[in-house]
């Protein structure tokens, strides 16, 4: 599916001009009609599956239970 650029900002949460800065550099791959640029949505769904892995992996680390102190006396 293809979103013209103002779709893809709000997609994204981004302002427009930086989605437009973003596909004029090639950051963000898109293609122009002639009239406008379009994105294809399908080069964003890894980047939020990574993203929620990440998260994941924040969140697991997070609530991740501290080991209890090893109370060792050195006895030299």
């Amino acid at each position: 599916m293809y979103m013209t650029i103002e779709e893809t900002a709000d997609y994204l949460g981004m302002p427009v001009r930086q989605v437009q800065k973003y596909v004029l550099e090639g950051r963000i791959k898109g293609i122009h009609d002639g009239e406008q640029y379009l994105v294809s949505q399908s080069q964003f769904e890894l980047y939020f599956k990574q993203l929620e892995t990440v998260k994941q992996q924040i969140d697991d680390y997070l609530n991740e239970q501290i080991p209890p102190d090893r109370d060792i006396k050195d006895e030299d």
